[in-house]
């Protein structure tokens, strides 16, 4: 019996250790509830697709995060394996070839960071994959790297080990390790994600009105500078 999946590579929004590079604008604190917020966001959204296997790869102590009651309740509702391998290509490859294991074919991997993405959107990435094809989607991201890849099972996933990430260019040689490898990749929406603190207001700019990203950020936005220099945020 096979299956669907959307494939969450998420972080236990832990204060400095998650999203550090908010910390100038944010705090370390406010950093860590604006990455529970994108992961919660993410996670809501994935599990309202339907006929899908909502599937996280974890790494982080959840138990020192921030919100982690409510990030606890949404993964109740998931497949949650934890993270294996040095770098974060290698963790990357580890949880397709876990999640194509686990009975899935066709499976669409995002991370915490892009919390504006529509269920319509991942249900669309699904929808091009095909188990008896050789078609894969990726979805660039606007920094250079890319927000989604999708491929049936695991195809071409091995290739994601050779990509140095967190480039300019990261997405752009995926899509050649990918045509190399002899997969038809087809292109998702370019989306903005969540890396640096001019990011987030681009990435509110997108998000439904229910976001909890967005909640989060004009909240933080509303605290004085001493609380972002002492660490200290009082929004939940």
């Amino acid at each position: 019996m096979r299956g669907a999946a959307i494939l969450i590579v998420a972080k236990a929004p832990v204060p400095g250790v998650a999203k550090t590079r908010l910390a100038p604008r944010y705090g370390l604190c406010g950093a860590a509830h604006l990455a529970a917020a994108g992961l919660l966001d993410t996670l809501r959204t994935a599990r309202r697709a339907t006929g899908v296997t909502v599937v996280v790869a974890q790494t982080g102590d959840l138990r020192a995060a921030v919100r982690r009651d409510e990030l606890q309740a949404e993964l109740d509702g998931c497949t949650v394996f934890c993270q294996r391998g040095e770098s974060f290509a290698e963790r990357l490859v580890h949880a397709h070839v876990t999640t194509a294991a686990l009975g899935m074919d066709r499976v669409v991997q995002i991370g915490m960071d892009t919390p504006q993405v529509g269920v319509d959107q991942l249900a669309e990435a699904l929808d091009q994959l095909d188990p008896a094809g050789d078609r894969c989607v990726l979805g660039d991201a606007a920094d250079g790297g890319w927000w989604a890849f999708g491929t049936v099972f695991a195809r071409g996933s091995r290739t994601l080990a050779t990509i140095p990430m967190s480039r300019p260019d990261t997405g752009v040689r995926t899509r050649s390790a990918l045509r190399d490898y002899g997969l038809d990749v087809v292109a998702l929406d370019t989306l903005s994600d969540v890396d640096e603190p001019g990011d987030v207001d681009r990435v509110v700019r997108m998000c439904p009105a229910d976001s909890e990203f967005a909640r989060t950020a004009a909240l933080l936005d509303q605290e004085t500078p001493l609380a972002v220099a002492s660490g200290q945020r009082s929004v939940r």
